[in-house]
């Protein structure tokens, strides 16, 4: 197949190795040329998306917009954004070149049992509303850390697995979630690519957790594979 799949990463660098490696591990390969060619832009100079949308500025755009064009120029046909918050930009971006949306990719995975959802993200993600505003439409009650539990759990928690600081934002992580699970949820996405780093399914038994980055990379596959 003469396709090309474009990452525009970097935001955070962890979170992107995480994508590649993920879908190298769930591509249905059989031999090295069954892999989907895959090219990286890994800028983690990018200005961070939480805090520009929170300050009303457009500081990442132009970065974003080089790494479209760069991937673009390097033969890919479709682009994913392994980074939540940057999809705010989406609009913008999908002028250029087909983009996977991260948020209809979680939707592609979410089913009737799942009717109350919990959304835990950056800052912005959660309070600009990107799942909440797209799932409501589609009759899913979605449900999110109070005010207090982002400025205190989930967005520390968020810097620290940027640090590389795992087991400290793994505790502060799980009681957020458990906050929505006592509140109702019975599916919670991780709405940020940096929290799967920290949290994984076996971490929180009895509901699922909906990875952003495992949704986004099986829509690749699908994208790839034209499913």
């Amino acid at each position: 197949m003469n396709k090309r799949l474009g990452v525009l990463g970097g935001m955070g660098p962890a979170a992107s190795a995480e994508f590649i490696s993920k879908l190298i591990a769930k591509t249905p390969a059989k031999k090295d040329q069954d892999h989907i060619p895959t090219i990286l832009w890994n800028n983690p100079h990018i200005p961070d998306r939480s805090t520009s949308l929170l300050n009303h500025d457009n500081l990442p755009l132009s970065y974003l917009l080089e790494g479209i064009h760069g991937l673009k120029a390097a033969g890919c046909s479709c682009i994913v954004i392994p980074c939540n918050t940057a999809h705010f930009w989406f609009d913008e971006l999908s002028k250029h070149i087909k983009i996977i949306h991260i948020v209809d990719s979680v939707a592609d995975e979410l089913t009737d049992m799942h009717t109350t959802i919990g959304v835990i993200g950056t800052q912005a993600t959660i309070k600009l509303g990107l799942y909440q505003n797209h799932l409501t439409k589609l009759g899913y009650n979605c449900i999110t850390p109070t005010e207090e539990e982002m400025n205190n759990l989930v967005q520390p928690a968020i810097n620290l697995i940027k640090s590389n600081n795992i087991i400290t934002s793994r505790t502060m992580l799980m009681q957020a979630i458990n906050n929505l699970i006592s509140r109702g949820a019975n599916a919670v996405i991780l709405g940020c690519t940096e929290i799967p780093l920290a949290i994984r399914q076996d971490h929180c038994l009895g509901i699922p957790l909906i990875n952003s980055i495992d949704c986004l990379i099986n829509s690749s596959i699908k994208w790839y594979y034209n499913q």
